[in-house]
């Protein structure tokens, strides 16, 4: 890195007391910051935050990608390790990152690393289902990109102008505790997704015009995107090998998209009367 440079870690919290312990001392040695924006949790996340010795700033949640943008402008530095409080770094890409960083993080047009994202279904790690690699990049210059995508599914965008490299080695991601956790997530993003299209439809310059097509297409969307996410995680991602846990976390993947167009289709938007 360039001198009197430092990298800040960025943590989105919510409820995570079990869970922010891990990601702060996966960090540690890493960063020159750690920095968590608690969306005022009802549990003690503020507290252990504390004594693991990051920053904490609450702000209220209006979304994954409003809140990451907003989290992002409060770190200090301008190098950004974004996590979520339910991941941490794997041994591997902690020794991967400090090596990265020792060498000088920019070089030629890169401002921004992606790794890849190793799910769990409790304490077993998932390695089919379309559950992995599930590429991520979370380690950028903040001066060159913004977070970006459709909620809940957000995305950290760099500039056209700048390049992204990978670091080998997995964040750790420990989301789900048992297959009833699944079906919650996959419920409340398919309805969080669906409103969001549905709001960014409704607002759409031509909506009234389009309509018709528009509704054709979220019917068809509708009838067949679910079934394509299943064969697709289920079959040719290998969610098979996993047994019955295989097929319920496809199962709830098909789940969540079609539930995503079906609000999107028939729910109501959220500045609707």
């Amino acid at each position: 890195m360039e001198p009197n440079t430092g990298i800040s870690v960025v943590i989105i919290a919510y409820n995570e007391a079990n869970k922010i312990g891990n990601c702060i001392d996966s960090v540690i040695g890493i960063a020159n910051e750690i920095l968590v924006v608690d969306s005022f949790s009802t549990d003690n996340t503020h507290n252990i935050a504390i004594e693991k010795g990051a920053r904490v700033i609450q702000h209220p949640f209006e979304g994954h990608i409003q809140q990451k943008n907003w989290a992002k402008d409060q770190a200090s530095f301008d190098w950004v390790l974004s996590l979520d409080a339910d991941e941490c770094l794997s041994i591997e890409l902690q020794d991967q990152l400090k090596l990265a960083i020792q060498n000088g993080l920019t070089y030629g047009k890169i401002k921004g690393y992606s790794f890849s994202r190793l799910n769990h279904l409790g304490n077993q790690p998932i390695r089919g289902c379309g559950w992995y690699p599930d590429t991520k990049m979370r380690l950028w210059d903040r001066r060159c990109g913004r977070w970006d995508g459709r909620n809940p599914h957000d995305k950290f965008l760099i500039d056209k102008q700048h390049s992204v490299c990978s670091i080998s080695g997995d964040i750790l991601h420990y989301t789900y505790a048992d297959l009833a956790a699944v079906k919650r997530q996959a419920l409340r993003f398919g309805k969080i997704g669906g409103q969001a299209l549905k709001d960014e439809l409704h607002n759409h310059p031509g909506y009234v015009i389009q309509r018709r097509g528009l509704v054709l297409f979220l019917l068809c969307k509708l009838i067949t995107s679910g079934l394509a996410r299943f064969i697709r995680n289920y079959l040719l991602k290998s969610g098979w090998k996993y047994g019955t846990n295989g097929l319920m976390i496809c199962f709830w993947q098909s789940v969540e998209v079609s539930y995503k167009y079906g609000f999107a289709l028939f729910g109501k938007a959220s500045n609707d009367d």
